[in-house]
């Protein structure tokens, strides 16, 4: 198993009523966010997310790196 911090921005923070947890899992980057919308009821498909890792913007299929810190990233309006 591989343990990963998650971050969660707008909605999906919204929606897990958390800023980030840490999370053991096995993969890549589609199937931890995978895993995270089953357990917190996210709507948000994958294609309407950006993931960085440890700060840089990363590919749904890059494996997870023990202790890297992953954020998910909705879209988001402004004005």
């Amino acid at each position: 198993m591989t343990r990963v911090n998650v971050l969660y921005f707008a909605s999906l923070r919204d929606t897990a009523r958390v800023e980030g947890e840490t999370v053991e899992a096995d993969g890549d980057l589609r199937a931890l966010y995978t895993h995270l919308r089953e357990r917190h009821g996210f709507a948000l498909p994958v294609e309407r997310l950006r993931v960085a890792v440890d700060g840089a913007f990363a590919r749904w299929d890059d494996p997870l790196v023990d202790g890297s810190e992953v954020a998910f990233i909705p879209p988001v309006s402004g004005g």
